[in-house]
């Protein structure tokens, strides 16, 4: 079989777990990286054993380039993007594929017309709390409401583009995960409320954001969200709960629980490591094998809408009906 020739773009954690699963792979081969700090870049290539670019323009454009990986900063997903489609290459892109709907639409329709493969990372919906949470959601009934909180304190908030307004984007289309683990297990979305606080820091830079979106679903679901991170949130909590008629599901960080009528019963949970690998296995699965994905594009796209209709909805202080 021939080896398929993946160029990665970025240097970040997400980029070393790809190029990591890359080496392992003998249907791939990580033809080279490019980055935007010079120092980080020479150590990555190092240490991953390939070569460096310039910059990503040079490696989409290289011969022997069938792949592009995109693990940099959201603001540059969309352009990097739609420049390897154009140049005629596969496309992964880390998620949110674009900050805007319209964006990612005119994506998405490229990809068809291009006739090459665009896929959205959303490992969440293969790590263990999603999995056990769809095992159990049959076991508690009628579920009417649900509570997602992932808050990070960093004192002090780092200057990098996690904390940047253009860079990051609006915090539930930047960290899209948090909606679209309930978007893939309950439906669609009647209405979102949404309000989001920053701290500024310097310019563009922010030292803290703590951004809370109530969502309705069609199904009868409410479900809070919470995404705080930086200098002014106090106290860590990744704790995902859904409560129904029968029963609830707490998952506090990697634990969870089942709680009934009967009592407390532990629920087991899958660890988290190797997921990068899992979706980097399933792309090229797709590519040579021709089997589907475990996400399309348009759920991906239904979601970034949801988080669209959050970003309106925390401009103008109303309420937004889908």
């Amino acid at each position: 079989m021939a080896q398929l020739g993946v160029g990665l773009v970025g240097t970040g954690y997400a980029a070393k777990v790809r190029a990591e699963a890359i080496n392992a792979e003998s249907r791939a081969i990580l033809v080279g990286v490019a980055g935007n700090t010079a120092e980080k870049l020479a150590a990555f290539v190092q240490q991953h054993q390939t070569q460096a670019f310039p910059n990503w323009q040079a490696l989409i454009n290289h011969p022997q380039v069938d792949l592009v990986i995109i693990s940099n900063l959201n603001s540059e997903h969309a352009t990097i993007a739609r420049a390897a489609l154009f140049a005629d290459k596969h496309v992964v892109a880390e998620y949110p594929l674009a900050l805007d709907v319209s964006t990612a639409e005119s994506l998405i329709a490229l990809a068809e017309n291009q006739k090459r493969l665009l896929h959205v990372e959303h490992i969440e919906l293969m790590g263990g709390v999603h999995q056990a949470l769809l095992e159990y959601l049959p076991k508690i009934g009628n579920p009417f409401y649900a509570r997602y909180a992932t808050i990070v304190p960093q004192r002090p908030a780092p200057k990098k583009w996690t904390f940047h307004h253009q860079q990051f984007g609006f915090p539930l289309m930047g960290a899209l995960s948090r909606l679209h683990r309930f978007t893939h297990a309950f439906g669609k979305v009647a209405s979102v409320s949404c309000r989001a606080n920053y701290e500024q820091a310097d310019g563009s830079y922010y030292s803290s954001c703590l951004c809370s979106a109530q969502l309705q679903f069609h199904n009868g679901l409410l479900l809070d969200v919470i995404y705080g991170k930086g200098e002014a949130v106090w106290q860590p909590e990744r704790k995902l709960e859904v409560h129904g008629s029968q029963g609830g599901l707490i998952f506090n960080g990697d634990e969870g629980i089942l709680v009934n009528a009967a009592g407390n019963c532990a629920i087991d949970i899958a660890a988290r490591r190797g997921l990068f690998a899992k979706d980097t296995a399933a792309v090229l699965d797709a590519l040579l094998e021709n089997r589907p994905l475990y996400v399309s594009l348009q759920d991906s796209l239904y979601t970034m809408k949801v988080a669209e209709a959050a970003m309106r909805s925390a401009a103008i202080g109303q309420v937004i009906t889908l």
